[in-house]
């Protein structure tokens, strides 16, 4: 079972990147001010079953990796920090453009939920994101990681679906500003990167110390 000081930091980094609005959020603020707030929710859950498919397949993953050597799971650990690094570095750089709501096609709820998770496996960052966030909280000295990364993935989609939620059901009534005020744009393009950034540089220097 994972210590309670690595678990909190783990919470505490997960509900800092969760609250940051990326791609996905914004897919559901779009598809909230189209449809509504009910087909915003319907996006979430896709969402978070798409999320569920690469907490999957990265318990396997990265189970295997260790299996055949503790030196590649902390090679894929250290990479995985320098990752988090460059995608806070690149988060910074680029510029986000609003979404233009009108061409996003009515569609039943269904097809809506289809979607949804269609997006978020195919995503090949979201496939990087888990391989380089949650090994910084494994240690293999207290067990199978398998069943490590299925909690701390699951808690992570977990807390992501009730702020995606939030976003979906705000989005009715502030997401044309949302996506449309450059200044809010601009400002969570820095808190995002800066985050990215942070949490990299904290895992890198701290691993050495969880293992």
């Amino acid at each position: 079972m994972l210590e309670w000081d690595l678990f909190r930091i783990f919470l505490i980094a997960s509900l800092a990147l969760v609250l940051v609005p990326g791609p996905a959020v914004l897919y559901i603020v779009a598809r909230s001010i189209a449809q509504g707030r009910k087909a915003g929710i319907v996006s979430v859950l896709g969402i978070a079953v798409g999320g569920t498919v690469h907490v999957t397949a990265a318990a396997l993953g990265l189970s295997a990796l260790l299996m055949s050597s503790v030196l590649a799971f902390m090679v894929v650990k250290y990479l995985g920090a320098a990752y988090l690094i460059y995608l806070g570095i690149r988060t910074l750089m680029t510029k986000t453009k609003p979404e233009d709501t009108s061409s996003i096609e009515a569609q039943p709820l269904w097809h809506i939920f289809r979607q949804g998770i269609i997006v978020n496996v195919l995503n090949p960052k979201t496939a990087l994101f888990f391989f380089a966030f949650i090994p910084q909280f494994i240690d293999p000295a207290k067990g199978t990681i398998a069943p490590q990364v299925l909690f701390l993935g699951f808690v992570f989609v977990g807390m992501a679906l009730c702020t995606d939620s939030m976003y979906a059901m705000l989005a009715g009534t502030m997401g044309n500003w949302l996506r449309g005020n450059q200044s809010y744009l601009k400002a969570q393009r820095y808190f995002a990167g800066s985050i990215y950034i942070l949490l990299g540089l904290v895992t890198a220097f701290s691993s050495s110390d969880n293992n």
